[in-house]
């Protein structure tokens, strides 16, 4: 071991229940750098891009980063890799807590499952040893519930990664659950955990057993002086610790740019009761952090009736709420903690009971097959029961609609009232009045995404410098640059959020000092680069076409009926051939010249 990688990944064959070490080729690792960017090379070179998404060849790579694990700031991220049932296309979901850590800690620098249990099986990484174990006494479970019975199995300090009934019954929307409120949210990767009838994983590693890091003096100044940069910035030094990302409700509601009632408005006037400001008033019990972080984003809540649990960010809060006509905090919480519980993708889900009730709202879905709980605006009771109707799968309208809003409002003949890119639903901010965010979701290579380029950091947060979000001007050269750096984040092991305050020369620094590498910002730039295009060459294998890089007709053809940004459209017609000039494509795929450019001609 050395460099901060392991060197070592292990192939995890769940038809044989056999398990194979394999060395970690060092060298294409640091050229992808490692999550992300090494779980995409992975499938990409086995021939993923072309399989079933539910079917036994397709792959689940559970990968860390070189940081994931190190003193480096906020170092607990990990990605689950596959392809989407969702999309049909990459899937690449990140999520924190600790278990990524922990995965690091016990000697794997990932874990690549393939096949198909004969029955429902867990597996037990315990440091260098993995097991199987029958999963058929825990089939039904919900996570929090499942994650409490093995650890009392394997101990307190164990690390539990499942998925609930949502992924057992490979609903599109199912997500993979881990340290009982994380989440790898998107595009359906606990359906394809439930395809293979893998209910969890569970992690346990040595105290103390950790990588070799190339110069730890070196890391050790690097780490400290991005604390003393995260701790100087008001986002992740004050606002984030105490009022978690729902901080954003106000900020974006006040710019008229809170997509409500299925993004046929865009300002909710309501947004104050759902604030964070209002949650730490109120129900917010404590901050909470994932391994390392000094950000501290996370919320502890505690329901009406008493119970405490992980609460909503920004995004289900947003689409709960605002997306819903929702008002009433509590609902919200314990619709977002059925989300965790039933393993759903906290965005994907309320914003298709939105997509609902706006099916609901214009006759297409009648109310008898509502069974008792009509998808009316502002229903309380409709996000949490029909959230619960998703999880269990029991019902015809609830398993439809655990499909995702692009299947049900085709289903029902409304294509066009589902607010999804490439199948996957768009999160909480509107691209008719934040130009920039419009060409991230359009060209996101996982569909509908904030986190592959968040463009709301200069459009509307001002970092690190403000830009004018009504404009269209060079907007798509920073989002190719937005892009580009957080393929490379995803792919250390860090989270997201440190970008907040972070630039590439501090995560040059960080990565140089644990691995021995010798980047630059422009050589760390072009690594997000690489990566970008390998995931677009992974979709265009996959079957993907050039008009997939599209925004629903809403946001373009529908000028916003009234508040702050009212009478805006989306220019993405504008801001996309400039987009596609700037990455060096034509017709939404790289040129040769491109590809040769970045070393991924062959």
């Amino acid at each position: 071991m050395s460099r901060s990688y392991y060197e070592k990944l292990a192939r995890i064959d769940l038809t044989a229940g056999t398990v194979a070490v394999e060395p970690l080729e060092l060298e294409k690792a640091q050229r992808y750098i490692g999550g992300r960017g090494l779980g995409t090379k992975i499938l990409y070179d086995e021939g993923v891009a072309t399989v079933d998404p539910l079917g036994p060849d397709n792959k689940l790579v559970y990968i860390t980063g070189p940081m994931t694990g190190t003193p480096s700031p906020s170092s607990g991220r990990y990605m689950v890799c596959t392809k989407s049932p969702l999309t049909g296309m990459i899937a690449c979901s990140n999520s924190g807590g600790i278990w990524g850590a922990k995965l690091k800690h016990a000697g794997w620098d990932g874990l690549i499952v393939e096949g198909v249990a004969k029955e429902w099986t867990y597996l037990l990484v315990d440091d260098g040893e993995i097991s199987f174990h029958s999963a058929e006494q825990y089939v039904g479970m919900k996570s929090e519930d499942l994650d409490e019975a093995l650890r009392k199995v394997h101990g307190e300090k164990a690390s539990v990664l499942n998925i609930g009934p949502a992924g057992e019954h490979q609903a599109l929307l199912a997500a993979i659950i881990n340290d009982k409120d994380r989440a790898a949210g998107r595009s359906g990767v606990g359906a394809v955990m439930g395809s293979k009838k893998l209910k969890a994983i569970v992690v346990k590693a040595s105290v103390g057993h950790v990588t070799t890091l190339h110069d730890e003096a070196a890391l050790k100044q690097a780490t400290s002086r991005c604390l003393g940069i995260l701790k100087e910035n008001g986002v992740t030094g004050q606002g984030l610790r105490a009022y978690g990302t729902a901080v954003l409700v106000n900020i974006i509601n006040n710019i008229g740019s809170l997509p409500t009632k299925n993004w046929q408005e865009a300002y909710f006037e309501a947004a104050e009761k759902i604030s964070g400001e209002t949650m730490a008033e109120t129900c917010l019990v404590k901050p909470g952090a994932c391994f390392r972080c000094p950000i501290v984003c996370g919320r502890i809540v505690k329901l009406n009736d008493g119970k405490v649990c992980g609460g909503p960010e920004y995004e289900p809060l947003w689409a709960y709420g605002a997306n819903c006509g929702v008002d009433d905090l509590n609902a919200i919480n314990v619709a977002n903690m059925l989300c965790n519980e039933y393993g759903l993708d906290a965005i994907s889900t309320p914003c298709t009971i939105a997509a609902a009730m706006e099916l609901y709202q214009i006759g297409a879905i009648p109310a008898a097959e509502c069974e008792g709980v009509p998808l009316t605006w502002g229903s309380a009771e409709a996000i949490v029961q029909w959230t619960r109707r998703m999880g269990e799968g029991k019902t015809e309208l609830g398993r439809r609609m655990a499909q995702g809003s692009y299947r049900l409002c085709a289903h029902y003949g409304h294509p066009e009232v589902s607010m999804s890119v490439k199948k996957q639903e768009m999160p909480a901010y509107d691209a008719r009045g934040v130009q920039g965010i419009g060409i991230t979701y359009a060209t996101s290579n996982r569909g509908g995404c904030h986190v592959r380029g968040y463009m709301i950091s200069p459009e509307v947060l001002g970092l690190p410098q403000q830009l004018d979000r009504t404009v269209t001007d060079d907007k798509a050269a920073w989002a190719k640059t937005f892009q580009d750096l957080t393929a490379v984040i995803d792919s250390m092991g860090n989270c997201l959020f440190t970008s907040f305050a972070l630039g590439a020369q501090e995560y040059a620094d960080l990565l140089n000092a644990a691995t021995g590498t010798n980047y630059t910002v422009e050589t760390l730039l072009e690594a997000g680069e690489r990566i970008y295009n390998l995931e677009r060459l992974f979709n265009k294998a996959a079957g993907m076409k050039p008009e997939d890089d599209r925004l629903p007709k809403r946001l373009t053809e529908e000028p916003i009926p009234g508040g702050p940004s009212k009478g805006m459209t989306s220019k993405i017609a504008l801001t996309l051939p400039q987009y596609y000039e700037a990455r060096g494509w034509v017709d939404a795929f790289p040129t040769e010249e491109t590809l040769r450019r970045l070393g991924l001609a062959e």
